[in-house]
């Protein structure tokens, strides 16, 4: 690995935020960020890149590899929950092992915004259908995570909530709702909704990603306390299998033939875990299992784990295969 790429990745304003909430966090500063504005800033992160995107979409088409990246985006979002319930199936109940499948199915919003900032601070061109994979890999994990559990307690007579509630629960998820209508609004304005837009979704990005990401520091750190509960297996899980998810990606997108920028971007997503959508969503639909096991593993332990070590490792690893890259 260049270990200079991954000064530049841990010199960076973004992660540097973030280092300065975790510590804020664990040394339990009163450093605190209202609710309210929190939820702001992540729908306007949804919002901005669901633009961008859907602009970026109108500029170059459909083309063939935009085809072949949201099809292998939907191929992994089936995959990854399959197996790593399969896995977690011999180790812990079915209701845990699916609300980790959906969580580790799923993918984080925001790891993949540090990700398109990484990109363009190193001068990499990505698609804007890569916004659209990002919305295609959402839900699916969810959805099989909730036909497992119900599959799991078909003869048992445990009560859940019906399956169009559950259904209609994660297809219809606020952050995903704003990205996917955000994206086809900009493909739809194109060139006019660029020129109109870019003072909000181009030059306030960067500050706002930053600001958020900060919170998250705060975040992380008190989801850091419940880890000693958790223990040290699920904590090295929660590392092993999003490099294993990325390997995976890294195959695929090299046998599609993808640019190095949209690689990378499915190797982050599929590496990434999901502790916004999927979490809300399970906890409705899949109400035993434990948020307490679920939530700090994604935020905690996978999510600092990505975007301080990943990215660049990542990267490191797309340059391998792509040396023109």
């Amino acid at each position: 690995m260049d270990w200079a790429l991954v000064a530049d990745n841990l010199l960076n304003p973004a992660i540097l935020f973030f280092a300065l909430g975790l510590i804020a966090g664990l040394l339990k500063s009163d450093l605190a960020i209202p609710e309210a504005v929190t939820k702001l800033l992540s729908l306007y992160l949804m919002w901005a890149i669901g633009i961008k995107g859907g602009i970026k979409l109108r500029e170059t088409g459909l083309t063939p590899e935009a085809m072949w990246s949201l099809a292998a985006a939907i191929g992994l979002a089936i995959i990854v929950p399959t197996y790593v319930y399969a896995f977690l199936r011999r180790r812990m109940d079915a209701d845990n092992a699916a609300a980790l499948c959906a969580t580790y199915g799923s993918v984080s919003a925001v790891t993949f915004l540090t990700a398109c900032a990484f990109l363009q601070r190193k001068g990499v061109d990505f698609g804007g259908h890569m916004v659209a994979a990002l919305a295609l890999m959402e839900s699916p994990a969810i959805l099989l995570a909730v036909t497992f559990s119900r599959s799991a307690h078909a003869s048992d007579g445990v009560k859940l909530p019906s399956l169009p509630e559950s259904l209609r629960e994660a297809a219809l998820n606020g952050p995903v709702v704003l990205l996917t209508g955000a994206m086809a609004i900009g493909a739809l304005s194109g060139a006019q909704g660029h020129a109109m837009l870019k003072p909000l979704y181009v030059d306030l990005f960067q500050g706002v990603l930053t600001f958020f990401l900060l919170e998250l520091g705060l975040v992380a750190a008190r989801r850091w306390r419940v880890l000693r509960v958790i223990g040290w297996g699920m904590v090295g899980f929660g590392v092993v299998v999003p490099l294993l998810n990325a390997a995976l990606a890294l195959v695929i997108a090299w046998v599609a033939g993808l640019s190095p920028g949209n690689a990378y971007l499915l190797v982050v997503l599929a590496a990434s875990a999901s502790y916004i959508a999927a979490p809300a969503a399970i906890r409705h639909a899949i109400p035993r299992a434990s948020p307490g096991l679920y939530v700090p593993l994604a935020l905690a332990v996978t999510f600092p784990f990505n975007i301080v070590v990943g990215l660049p490792l990542y990267w490191a690893a797309v340059a391998l295969l792509w040396p023109k890259g």
